[in-house]
């Protein structure tokens, strides 16, 4: 994990957005909505470019800012996001409106856990993004992994959860148990035999599985 100063410096680095993403941005803090740290989304976004993605699948759309990003990046490619809060999934239809983004993307309704059915007539991925809920990340990589081609990537975000899966005392049982789970998981990534990861200090930690 990098430290605050140094964070504060790289963002000062990075390319304004538009206007329309940085109401997304503040909408999101406003509401506490957790959306992709801006120094991990540059990262994400940046690798994107570099493996030429054409088809990205998320798990996790919340508001849209993710897939709005991506879109913008990568203005060939196609996105299919999932998010299950109808909240969030009617902020997202708009502000994926609102940025003429509609064509590109498209929002599926429901939780990613009961969805896997109806991707299995889509063509292979190229990239899955996985930003959801955290205890389910090795189910939603098992489940949506088999839609990723031979040589896509599989992103997890959030896997060094604020630096606690390195704490070995934490007092919030919670958070103990979600670190926990996060521990496993990124162990289970790095044995994996079908994928070949590293985890990025980005952000609030980035896993990058290379399918094998």
């Amino acid at each position: 994990m990098i430290t605050k100063q140094v964070e504060d410096y790289l963002k000062s680095l990075i390319p304004a957005r538009s206007k329309e993403v940085e109401q997304i941005e503040a909408y999101a803090k406003e509401h506490e909505v957790p959306i992709m740290d801006l120094v991990g989304m540059e990262s994400l976004l940046h690798q994107l470019k570099l493996i030429n993605s054409k088809r990205i699948l998320e798990i996790g759309a919340a508001i849209g800012y993710s897939s709005i990003r991506m879109a913008q990046a990568l203005p060939e490619a196609s996105i299919i996001t999932i998010e299950r809060d109808q909240e969030r999934y009617d902020q997202a239809l708009i502000n994926i409106s609102t940025v003429n983004l509609s064509n590109q993307i498209e929002v599926k309704f429901g939780d990613a856990l009961d969805l896997v059915q109806i991707l299995e007539s889509e063509p292979l991925f190229d990239v899955l993004f996985i930003d959801a809920a955290k205890g389910q990340y090795q189910r939603f990589f098992e489940m949506y992994g088999q839609f990723v081609k031979k040589g896509g990537v599989i992103f997890s975000d959030n896997v060094l959860f604020r630096g606690l899966v390195a704490e070995e005392d934490i007092d919030n049982k919670r958070l103990r148990n979600l670190a926990s789970k996060i521990q496993r998981y990124n162990k289970w990534l790095m044995e994996h035999p079908d994928y070949e990861t590293r985890i990025l200090p980005v952000g609030d930690g980035l896993a990058v599985s290379i399918k094998k």
